[in-house]
């Protein structure tokens, strides 16, 4: 994913900042605990298409 798009992309719940994570294929929200997919580098940036982070995930 291009970096300059990870730096204006933000949470659209609450607002915040998004972490990478290459591995999952997700951007991740702390605040809101929620991991958005990225399919085909596109950010699916959708809350139904959320999933909720685990405890072991924060």
């Amino acid at each position: 994913m291009d970096a300059r798009l990870l730096e204006i992309l933000v949470c659209p719940v609450c607002k915040g900042p998004l972490e990478n994570n290459k591995a999952a294929a997700e951007l991740v929200c702390k605040g809101c605990r929620l991991a958005y997919p990225v399919r085909d580098d596109i950010p699916v940036m959708l809350e139904d298409e959320a999933r909720s982070l685990g405890a072991e995930e924060s």
